[in-house]
C-alpha cells in the first residue's frame, strides 16, 4: 500500500512549479499504477496553453473558475468546480483562471515527475523520474 499526503507532497520534489501552474504529483510512473494523479493549481489571471500530444489526461475542478478553450474549434467552455474535462483525442487547449483553480488531474500513460510544458504545451513522453 502507498500512502502520501498533500501536504507532504506539496513540501518535496514532487511540487513542480510551471510559472501559471503548480503541480502537486502525488502519484507516478514509478508506482506501477498505470496513470499518475496530480493536484494541480492553475494560477488566477493567467493563461496556459497546453498540448498533450503523448498524454491523455481528465481533469477535475475542486474550486476556483475559469475555461478552458479547445483550440481547433475554438469552442469555449466554463470550469467550477464540479467540472470534469477529459482530453481524449490530446486536445490542443488553452486554460484560463479567473481566480485560482484547484484541479485534481490523472495522466496516462503516467508521469515521471519532473516535467513541464515544452515551447508546444508539450510534456515529453518520458521525462525525468523523481525519487521516493
Amino acid at each position: 500500500m502507498i500512502v502520501r499526503t498533500l501536504k507532504d507532497c506539496k513540501n518535496s520534489e514532487r511540487a513542480i512549479n510551471g510559472g501559471t501552474w503548480e503541480s502537486v504529483r502525488m502519484l507516478l510512473k514509478n508506482d506501477n499504477m498505470g496513470f499518475s494523479f496530480h493536484i494541480t493549481t492553475i494560477f488566477a489571471n493567467t493563461e496556459t496553453p497546453i498540448w498533450y500530444q503523448n498524454h491523455l489526461e481528465s481533469v477535475y475542478c475542486m474550486s476556483g473558475r475559469g475555461e478552458v478553450e479547445t483550440v481547433a474549434d475554438g469552442k469555449i467552455y466554463p470550469i467550477e468546480p464540479g467540472t470534469l474535462y477529459i482530453l481524449d483525442k490530446n486536445d490542443k487547449h488553452l486554460l484560463r483562471a479567473s481566480e485560482d483553480m484547484e484541479m485534481a488531474c490523472v495522466f496516462n500513460p503516467p508521469l515521471n515527475g519532473k516535467e513541464v510544458h515544452d515551447e508546444n504545451g508539450v510534456y515529453a513522453l518520458d521525462g525525468e523520474t523523481l525519487t521516493d
